[in-house]
């Protein structure tokens, strides 16, 4: 019972100063300029109605209160006179401040990706060495006993008993023994080819003594790798009999996601680190990247290559990759705050000024892990909301087009029976198709008259206009009454007819 009581406690704790807070969030909101108009022309106006400051769709037609006891604000006529867009938020200067909005100016920067991904450890392979005998023959004796032996270089690794060794050992001497040059150089050159170490062949052209078991040399230190022969194995070209590995410099292959995949180049700087050892960071280079794509993870892997003196790199080590992309050119970049996700939109509130607020929809591109790249959707010169902007984006969004709205915008939405200067506003679309019928020709000016469809993606309805040609275009074929499709630009705040054919006829 104790235990539930302070649960309760808690929760009143909580939800409790919520619950006024949105009350006082929300009164702000619907008498956002309730205070200034009272002491001016608007004192005068009688309310409209009056609504819950919690629940706009609870009205009254007289004071009185909501069904959360919370008093009923009052709603002039001309509450939001100031919205000059859909879905606009204008709330008080002290709102602005009570609930912590602040804002940012869009800005032009180069922007640094950084790639964060996984990897692991593996051996250099330019400098891992595979041994294999040259000829038939039995392991006599093995100085390597298990994998990961330490070896260095021109340490003895194995004895071998082979009749061709032995063989060839014989005719080298034969030919010493007969001073025949020809000989000599021809038997010491298959003794090189069978791999025959330059030692025992200065020896045994000293002494003239054939061994029976040759002696074999590490080319190379390192660590041994896939051991896989024993004393007495009856070996033969082609058998491997382990490697060799070089730890003294190792590659790390990482994935990066397919998206990624055009941002990172070859020479990238690279940082490491490893469980194994916190804080210490490994610095490196993008080496290779692979050609392919993996078809079922759809990641592409990426070579780093690390310098391992002190040999604290093992292979198959689990290792997190940061790889610092080459800066991009200077781009629209805005805080990675500011930016509202909401899975099939991706949004900001644009501050309009004068207390005023929108949500828009943006296009975003890349992140540095602190900014983001803004394809479209905002200029340079705009101002956003970069705290509290969840707020705003929950009050805007609920009448919001999310469209960037411009002076011109603006003009289009107004009367659609206005003249040749309204019909200006378009110029912020490139172009448009239509329909309609030629009325007049003039030739010498290249202008023709047209009765035009009503243009859906504008809004905008049927007109009669003059239209300039373009110089491409050969007018002689077309008569007054033509019915035509045809595609217009604007350009210059005219418009230009780009492409023309007619319906009636053929021509």
């Amino acid at each position: 019972m104790t235990i539930n009581t302070k649960r309760i406690f808690k929760v009143a704790i909580i939800t409790i100063p919520s619950i006024l807070f949105g009350a006082w969030l929300s009164l702000n909101f619907y008498s956002h300029d309730q205070n200034n108009n009272t002491m001016t022309d608007s004192g005068a106006d009688e309310p409209l109605y009056w609504v819950a400051p919690m629940d706009a769709n609870f009205r009254k037609d007289k004071p009185g209160l909501s069904p959360m006891g919370m008093e009923l604000v009052p709603v002039y006529a001309n509450d939001g006179a100031m919205d000059t867009e859909a879905g606009t938020v204008k709330i008080n200067p002290s709102v602005v401040n009570n609930i912590g909005v602040r804002t940012d100016r869009v800005k032009l920067s180069s922007l640094q990706t950084q790639i964060k991904t996984v990897g692991y450890v593996n051996y250099n392979q330019d400098k891992l060495v595979h041994i294999h005998p040259r000829v038939k023959g039995w392991i006599e004796t093995l100085n390597i006993n298990s994998v990961g032996d330490t070896v260095e270089k021109g340490q003895a690794i194995y004895s071998l008993y082979s009749p061709e060794l032995v063989n060839a050992q014989e005719e080298f001497v034969l030919a010493l023994t007969r001073k025949n040059k020809r000989l000599v150089n021809a038997a010491k050159n298959r003794l090189l080819a069978l791999n025959i170490p330059q030692s025992a062949i200065e020896e045994l052209q000293r002494s003239r003594k054939v061994q029976q078991q040759v002696t074999f040399y590490a080319p190379q230190s390192g660590v041994v790798e896939n051991l896989s022969v024993r004393e007495g194995f009856y070996v033969q070209p082609g058998t491997m009999l382990f490697s060799i590995g070089d730890l003294t410099e190792v590659w790390v292959e990482a994935e990066i996601l397919e998206r990624q995949a055009g941002f990172v180049f070859v020479g990238d700087k690279v940082a490491m680190t490893l469980d194994f050892l916190p804080g210490k960071i490994w610095q490196g280079d993008v080496d290779y990247i692979y050609p392919t794509l993996d078809s079922q993870t759809r990641t592409m892997k990426v070579r780093l290559r690390f310098n391992n003196q002190d040999l604290a790199l093992k292979p198959n080590m689990f290792a997190q990759v940061i790889i610092d992309g080459k800066p991009s050119a200077e781009t629209i970049v805005i805080p990675k705050e500011a930016l509202i996700r909401t899975g099939t939109q991706d949004r900001v509130v644009l501050a309009i000024g004068d207390g005023q607020f929108k949500s828009i929809a943006v296009d975003v591109g890349r992140s540095d892990g602190k900014q983001i790249e803004v394809l479209s959707g905002l200029t340079a010169s705009d101002t956003i909301v970069t705290s509290a902007q969840f707020l705003l984006d929950s009050e805007s969004s609920k009448t919001s087009d999310f469209k960037r709205m411009s002076a011109m915008d603006m003009d289009m939405d107004m009367d659609m029976d206005m003249d040749m200067d309204m019909e200006n506003s378009v110029q912020a679309v490139a172009h448009a198709q239509v329909s309609g019928t030629i009325n007049q020709i003039d030739l010498d000016n290249r202008i023709i008259n047209i009765s035009r469809g009503a243009i859906e993606k504008w809004q905008r309805p049927a007109a009669t206009l003059d239209f300039f040609i373009a110089s491409n275009i050969d007018l002689l074929p077309f008569k007054v009454g033509d019915e035509i499709d045809f595609t217009f630009a604007v350009e210059n705040g005219e418009f230009m007819v780009i492409t023309i054919h007619s319906t009636t006829d053929t021509h």
